[in-house]
């Protein structure tokens, strides 16, 4: 009886900590308020910058729709910088030089550990702009996509701009079960600049200013680790101006990429995501991702135990039923946000299949190398 008074215990603090999470969660996304463009005299000079490696099938179109956008030419700048490309990656760019794109090739001699962070920091030295503005060279924007980060920037002048990024064009239940968890990610990311506590954003669609990027030394301190020039970053800037962090909320700031088509790729995303933890510095949110991983463990191990002891069984339904009411609640708003409400019907299957990612990869992706643009890196 003792071992089950401590489980239950054990089990219903973890659960409403999940519970209050969620509803911070859903407090945040509801403080950011939807951006009204007020249409200002832009005056900003803006560097796009794109890392691309092995991109030659898909490249073409993230410069079409680069080359498209409504914002003042004039005040735009294009770079892509070609990673040691073993495919027609840099001859696409370069064969867009004549509607301003400028290329970067590296040409290290040495291996790197984090050849995205060069890339970037090469182009910002590089670079002529202001506000820095990063995607992906597989990512897609629609024509209004810059005028409505920079409006939003000269507005509100923030030092940095996380903006969403949505998968599109899913061709599998697999697919479209990544683009309700990818959905999931963003609205937590967006919640916590909502609340003044920014934890992640991403980098497919990532805004700030140069100088900020200088005064906290770059990726100085971070440049070892191959992931992190998106989250690592805010959590720097972050720190030195005190959360004077945005995520715009508009529809025209959407940039959508793909979901990975295999359970192998996804893991290795997911690992690279996952591995950028091990530096954060914020002890916040170190002590909400253990919190997260400790609710899921105790899911998994109550059902492991159920099938000894009918209590513990009862005790996992328990907290299946909590978590995927408060996720509803949540992914609600963010799902509508979206205009991809429909995938809420996936909820209650995903959601073990959930469990199981999540504590899987909170071991995975903090120990170990993973595969990234057929490279092995840490």
């Amino acid at each position: 009886m003792e071992i089950i008074s401590v489980a239950s215990y054990i089990t219903s603090f973890l659960t409403v900590l999940y519970v209050l999470v969620v509803v911070a969660f859903i407090r945040g996304w509801h403080k950011l308020t939807y951006y009204q463009p007020t249409q200002p005299a832009f005056k900003t000079k803006v560097s796009i910058l794109v890392a691309a490696r092995n991109e030659a099938a898909n490249i073409s179109k993230t410069l079409d729709d680069l080359c498209a956008q409504s914002y003042d030419p004039a005040l735009t700048e294009i770079i892509f910088i070609d990673d040691h490309s073993t495919d027609d990656t840099a001859k696409i760019i370069a064969s867009y030089a004549s509607k301003g794109v400028k290329l970067i090739q590296l040409n290290e001699d040495r291996a790197l550990n984090s050849y995205k962070k060069k890339a970037i920091q090469t182009a910002i030295g590089e670079s002529t702009g202001d506000l820095i503005i990063t995607t992906d060279a597989d990512c897609r924007m629609g024509k209004d996509w810059l005028k409505t980060i920079v409006g939003f920037y000269e507005e509100k002048q923030y030092k940095m701009i996380s903006s969403p990024v949505a998968y599109f064009e899913e061709k599998s239940f697999f697919e479209r079960a990544q683009a309700l968890e990818f959905l999931y990610l963003i609205g937590l990311g967006a919640s916590t600049i909502g609340n003044k506590k920014p934890s992640t954003c991403n980098g497919a669609n990532l805004a700030y200013e140069k100088a900020a990027f200088y005064e906290v030394g770059g990726f100085k301190g971070i440049d070892d680790l191959a992931s992190g020039d998106d989250e690592l970053l805010l959590h720097k800037i972050a720190a030195r101006f005190d959360n004077n962090i945005g995520f715009l909320k508009h529809h025209d700031a959407v940039v959508f990429t793909h979901a990975k088509p295999t359970l192998g790729e996804f893991i290795q995303q997911r690992k690279r995501w996952a591995s950028k933890s091990t530096r954060y510095k914020n002890k916040s949110i170190i002590v909400l991702g253990v919190g997260i991983w400790l609710f899921n463990v105790s899911i998994l191990l109550n059902i492991a135990i159920g099938l000894f002891n009918g209590f513990f069984l009862q005790l996992a339904l328990g907290q299946l039923l909590v978590k995927i009411i408060v996720e509803l609640l949540f992914l609600y708003d963010v799902t509508g946000f979206a205009k991809r409400r429909k995938l809420l019907v996936l909820l209650p299957l995903l959601n073990l299949m959930h469990i199981v990612y999540i504590v899987y990869i909170g071991i995975a992706g903090n120990s170990g190398k993973y595969n990234w643009k057929d490279r092995m890196v840490k």
